[in-house]
């Protein structure tokens, strides 16, 4: 069977967001509601600068339908400050409370600096086993040395997705190759964009389409592959991440809210 797909965006706390994609006068609170209305998955970027309070996530959880999904970030202090060395403790508690949205919890991405490099070898080789099984993680390296087959093959023994990140570290026709190797029965894409000179949220300031062509048949071949591929876009991409993701979705024939009937929508899910 094709793998499940979940598409979303990375967050949904975006005040430009309103008007464009919330309804005019949606409040901060009820953002997230909202946005499960429209997609079933969201990647979570505030778990990276610390562990969320328990009573967090346990309302995310509360606020969004049975079938919504959570993709997580692993809190820096173990990916970037101790660099994935002498961390069980953190990774424990942080594990502890990712496990309180029980099915709505997607994969936990581990996103790696851009000065972590391949001489760091040992300390990944060290952290992969240390992963509780019961979860499911993809890991995001931002530099072109990783991606040799030593590594995927280590990432494939502990059941580990190579994170697709279409942005400036690894070219594009190099992730789309990688598409057809997958290292998990899960995936993680992301589509970041080239840098962060975007600061209006509002709308579309650059035209993504022939980027998303490309990506179009690498998803549908991985989805054959593989149980469940969660993709995830940044409002840096093209400027309004919503817009990119219907774009997405409707390229890959997956249903799409219309902005404008967002606030009249019980739930598709």
């Amino acid at each position: 069977m094709p793998a499940t797909l979940h598409l979303g965006t990375q967050g949904w706390n975006y005040p430009a967001w309103v008007g464009p994609f919330y309804p005019p006068g949606t409040r901060p609170a009820d953002f997230l509601s909202m946005y499960a209305r429209a997609w079933d998955s969201v990647e979570v970027d505030s778990t990276f600068y610390a562990i969320p309070a328990s009573k967090v996530v346990k309302n995310w959880a509360a606020r969004v339908p049975e079938r919504f999904q959570f993709s997580l970030k692993l809190p820096q202090e173990i990916t970037h400050e101790r660099r994935l060395r002498n961390a069980t403790d953190v990774a424990e508690r942080f594990y502890d409370v990712a496990r309180l949205l029980g099915p709505k919890l997607g994969l936990i991405l581990i996103q790696m600096g851009p000065d972590f490099a391949p001489v760091e070898q040992g300390a990944l080789e060290a952290f992969l086993p240390t992963l509780p099984e019961d979860l499911r993680f993809a890991i995001e390296f931002r530099q072109r040395g990783w991606i040799r087959p030593d590594i995927t093959a280590l990432l494939r023994e502990f059941k580990v997705a190579l994170t697709l990140s279409d942005g400036r570290w690894i070219p594009r026709a190099q992730l789309l190759e990688l598409a057809q190797h997958p290292t998990a029965d899960h995936a993680y894409l992301r589509w970041m964009g080239p840098d962060r000179s975007i600061t209006d949220y509002s709308h579309v300031q650059v035209d993504r389409s022939a980027e998303l062509d490309q990506w179009v048949p690498a998803i549908v071949a991985l989805m054959q592959r593989i149980h469940a591929v969660y993709g995830y876009v940044n409002n840096h991409f093209s400027g309004h991440s919503p817009h990119t993701v219907r774009e997405l979705a409707r390229r890959l024939g997956q249903p799409v809210v219309d902005p404008t009937q967002l606030g009249e929508q019980i739930s598709l899910f």
